[in-house]
């Protein structure tokens, strides 16, 4: 039996959607708190707010991650409908191209145009997909599944602060949301780049620094224009 070997490249689409739903969701709610809350709201103006703001920002990331990955869908299909054309049309010179490619790969010009002529009789377009085009089973784009991903995530993320605005009391909301959020952030960059096989300190690290920067703007925003108005 051959061996059977998990490669984590398979789970680039899920987890890009899902991390990044997650980490908008934790920061762009927590910053809505906090801007509210800097700007002297009530604590029921405050709790509203970071509802809506789930509420419109799940919708939000479902509908741009569906549009932009149908996108990328779009470009997959008219290229493959190109390639299958092509196929139809001049067999022979797809033949080159393909063995071309394996040669420039490193292999020898006649079992390249063996290895073409073997993968082309089993499954022509799927050959070309994956060798010229780049166009894989396990990164093909997936509109629907990115979405869901995207607004489950988010949801799922901007429910921490929710959860904390809503049993923090006045005195500590602000600094209850942004540790608590903060360190949301930090556990969601370490699982990420574990799932991921990356390096788990750095990445908890950026996205800690960026989520602070992101809040620490919102607040001063929100404490400006509460003086002010």
């Amino acid at each position: 039996m051959p061996k059977q070997e998990h490669h984590r490249s398979g789970h680039t689409g899920w987890l890009r959607a899902a991390v990044m739903g997650a980490d908008d969701g934790i920061l762009s709610t927590a910053s809505l708190v906090l801007g509210v809350a800097a700007a002297h709201g009530t604590h029921s103006s405050v709790l509203i707010a970071g509802i809506a703001g789930l509420a419109a920002g799940a919708m939000s990331m479902a509908a741009g991650e569906y549009v932009s990955v149908h996108s990328q869908k779009d470009t997959e299909q008219s290229d493959l409908a190109k390639e299958r054309t092509e196929l139809r049309v001049d067999s022979a010179g797809e033949h080159r191209e393909l063995a071309a490619i394996y040669v420039g790969r490193g292999l020898d010009p006649a079992l390249a145009r063996q290895v073409a002529q073997q993968l082309m009789a089993r499954d022509a377009l799927g050959a070309h997909a994956r060798d010229e085009l780049g166009i894989s089973e396990a990164l093909m784009a997936r509109p629907l599944q990115a979405a869901m991903a995207s607004a489950a995530s988010f949801s799922v993320g901007a429910a921490m602060p929710l959860l904390v605005t809503a049993l923090a009391p006045d005195a500590w909301l602000i600094v209850a949301v942004s540790v608590s959020s903060l360190l949301s952030l930090a556990v969601l960059g370490t699982l990420a780049a574990s799932v991921g096989g990356a390096r788990m300190v750095p990445a908890a690290i950026r996205v800690t620094f960026w989520g602070a920067l992101a809040m620490g703007v919102t607040a001063g925003v929100g404490a400006l224009c509460g003086t002010i108005i």
